[in-house]
């Protein structure tokens, strides 16, 4: 018994709805590291940005398009996903860094998509207006496919790979191949084709990641003293201050001449400790 194109579509778009969610769920470790340093320097907004975009455009398309369910599936999750991405970053970002993804959601999520949304929205109509958007979605997707280029660039330039996970690199194939055998059967070139791009720059990835590779090397630490020297050390520290304390204290009361006689003992036992703790401090240094 044939199976009709209607069902591989559907096929075909579960998995990728199902390889993509774990795609966008791929940052959550960044968020993780985030939340525990209460600090987001060192991280960029800009690619959530951007994909919040695309989830927006590809949910505009598929909603005027009105057989493509599983885009709107996918990209309602990534739409969510992304804001709460977003929203984290800014809550956790430095005043400079807020400012300027202000900016950028203004820009490219608020200024360029209602624009897109207002010109094909008024200016077109019908399959006209599915037609344009499906060229502004797939050059838009084309663009971001390319994103990997200075990625590319970047681990042939220094022969190493520990730039670009593997995972990340297989995933995004996986979900390259899914998506462009959805667009294929439901003949829809502006899902296709962007998606071969993705396939030959995915697969292009996992072959530089496999010939650049290089084995871990073990992390050179310094020399650190041992816990026990470390404590006897203290412990010497403690007792000599309060040996010091005890002999600055006799200086100071008037003493009789029987008292006299352990004062000097002990001033003697005090010089005897501090030679001892200057010999061991010699040592823990030529053994460090």
């Amino acid at each position: 018994m044939a199976i009709s194109q209607a069902v591989l579509a559907t096929v075909f778009g579960i998995l990728g709805n199902i390889i993509s969610f774990f795609v966008c769920l791929a940052p959550i470790p960044t968020f993780i590291r985030i939340y525990k340093r209460k600090s987001s320097e060192g991280y960029q907004s800009v690619p959530y940005v951007i994909s919040l975009f695309s989830a927006m455009l590809w949910l505009y398309y598929a909603m005027i398009k009105k057989d493509a369910m599983m885009l709107i599936t996918i990209n309602s999750f990534a739409f969510v996903v992304q804001i709460v991405y977003i929203s984290l970053y800014f809550f956790y970002a430095p005043k400079k860094e807020k400012i300027l993804t202000v900016k950028f959601v203004l820009f490219v999520d608020v200024f360029a998509f209602g624009l897109i949304f207002l010109l094909t929205y008024f200016l077109t109509h019908g399959n006209k207006r599915g037609q344009v958007l499906g060229y502004i979605c797939m050059v838009f997707a084309l663009s971001v496919f390319v994103a990997p280029l200075g990625i590319i660039r970047k681990v042939i330039k220094t022969k190493s790979a520990e730039f670009m996970p593997f995972g990340l690199s297989f995933f995004l194939t996986l979900s390259a191949i899914m998506w462009f055998f959805y667009g294929l059967l439901l003949k829809d070139m502006n899902i296709a084709l962007p998606n071969i791009l993705g396939f030959i720059f995915g697969v292009l990835q996992m072959i530089l990641f496999v010939i650049y590779k290089k084995p871990g090397t073990k992390v050179l630490e310094p020399s650190v003293i041992k816990l026990q020297d470390i404590s006897e050390h203290v412990v010497d520290v403690v007792r000599l201050s309060s040996m010091v304390c005890n002999s600055q204290m006799r200086t100071l009361v008037p003493q009789d001449s029987a008292d006299m006689a352990d004062t000097i003992d002990l001033d003697e036992k005090i010089k005897g400790d501090i030679e001892k703790i200057n010999n061991k401090e010699a040592f823990l240094i030529s053994k460090n």
